[in-house]
């Protein structure tokens, strides 16, 4: 099967030599760096978005340019966080062509591990990292447009796990059904929150709130996943990651 991962950047780095993977600069219209790649101020794109919206501003760019139209499978990654798998780069091995075709036989989707949070919930979480009331605000909105989803958020509040990064690997129908989903959702979200006070990493609200709404997603249509451990190409400090949840819930 012909797949595409996109592979979310916001420099110059260095990448797979391969068809299946195609870096993209991401917040391309913010910035006046030409990499050469991929970018996603072309066509119809919210690219002047990317503080907010993160990594999903590479995704609506190739939902509405049809940029997985020959694909099969399609999926996104970022510039230091892969797939593990059996394809040789640098001195990392990644998810390969043939091991997507393999793993999406007999499942709906391919994604990350889940982190765990151990001492609290995801609510729990996101009232200490974040606003707490713009996911009620969310809420709001699920319970007006999406009323059968309640219950799945609902079930997913009071779990102390859940996929982040917004990477995945999956069949390309579901795919544009997930993306009209999605953005229906939080452009409706974008009209409701005031985030003129927000500092640079709580501006990034869209890119947090749909990390949850992925996990809503998938726990109400009850997909089957598999799940990947991923390679981190810079290397990631667990210890310190640690630290801050216990500064964050405990000192606020």
């Amino acid at each position: 099967m012909n797949s595409k991962i996109l592979v979310a950047t916001h420099k110059q780095y260095s990448f797979p030599k391969n068809n299946l993977y195609s870096p993209i600069h991401v917040g391309k219209a913010l910035s006046s760096d030409d990499f050469g790649y991929l970018s996603d101020d072309s066509g119809l794109n919210i690219s002047e978005k990317n503080r907010n919206f993160c990594e999903l501003t590479a995704l609506y760019w190739a939902w509405k340019n049809n940029f997985f139209q020959e694909s099969e499978y399609c999926g996104l990654v970022h510039y230091r966080r892969y797939f593990a798998g059996q394809f040789l780069f640098g001195d990392f091995k990644i998810l390969s062509n043939n091991e997507i075709n393999n793993y999406l036989g007999n499942h709906d989707l391919i994604l990350p591990k889940k982190r765990k949070y151990y001492i609290e919930t995801v609510e729990n979480h996101y009232a200490n990292d974040h606003n707490i009331q713009d996911l009620y605000i969310l809420k709001d909105i699920l319970n007006e447009k999406y009323p059968d989803y309640n219950n799945a958020y609902d079930s997913l509040m009071k779990q102390n796990e859940l996929y982040l990064f917004n990477m995945f690997v999956m069949k390309k129908e579901l795919f544009y059904s997930y993306m009209n989903w999605l953005f229906d959702i939080l452009f409706e979200l974008e009209k409701r929150v005031d985030i003129s006070e927000y500092d640079a990493y709580q501006s990034r609200i869209f890119g947090f709130m749909s990390e949850r709404l992925f996990n809503v997603w998938i726990i109400k249509n009850n997909f089957k996943v598999k799940e990947i451990s991923i390679v981190n190409i810079e290397g990631e400090n667990i210890l310190m990651k640690a630290i801050g949840l216990m500064k964050r819930k405990f000192l606020k």
